[in-house]
């Protein structure tokens, strides 16, 4: 999915699996089995993650 303001957002589901994993534009991973909380994360940039090479 690509927004307004052109980040791509991408979540992929692992065969044989129920398992989600996404990838956010800023480069951060997730895994989830549910794609609602797969979403939430997503949306929730910057909260919720950072980008990659920052410290928490």
């Amino acid at each position: 999915m690509t927004s307004p303001t052109g980040e791509v957002y991408r979540i992929d589901w692992l065969p044989g699996t129920d398992v989600l994993h996404g990838i956010c534009y800023c480069g951060r991973e997730h895994t989830a089995q549910d794609p609602i909380e797969m979403w939430e994360w997503m949306l929730a940039h910057p909260q919720g993650h950072e980008p990659q090479g920052t410290s928490s």
